[in-house]
């Protein structure tokens, strides 16, 4: 049983690792400008699947952003087209901040599973030797 529930939060480790991951990036290309005819950069989304045969969860791929961004107008800026136009890339840092979070909650739920069944097996393993 024991055994089990690490393998399980196991598997929900590597998917929360991997979604802190995708924020952090989205978070640190919020202000990355583009030019017109180009994209902007792409908002990654982690798209997790319950995992076939073993329990568990597993990343079944990614979701990426509008590619379109937002413009914004800076005629100053080195890439600003004849308009004077950018492109930033379309990340809405509230709802960013809500998935950091929910990402942490989730790892250090999972990271406590973990801790605590591994403290069980090696009880039992303790009983067992008396």
């Amino acid at each position: 049983m024991a055994l089990d529930a690490i393998g399980i939060a196991g598997t929900a480790l590597t998917v929360h690792r991997k979604w802190l991951d995708a924020v952090s990036d989205n978070m640190a290309n919020v202000n990355t400008v583009t030019g017109t005819d180009g994209d902007a950069f792409q908002a990654r989304y982690v798209v997790a699947r319950e995992a076939e045969g073993v329990g568990g969860v597993m990343v079944a791929g990614a979701a990426f952003g509008d590619p379109e961004g937002r413009l914004a107008y800076q005629p100053d800026h080195p890439l600003a087209d004849e308009d004077g136009m950018v492109r930033f890339p379309d990340i809405d840092m509230a709802a960013q901040m809500g998935a950091l979070i929910m990402a942490q909650r989730g790892y250090q739920a999972n990271a406590a599973v973990v801790d605590r069944a591994r403290e069980t097996y090696l009880a039992a393993l303790e009983i067992g030797r008396s």
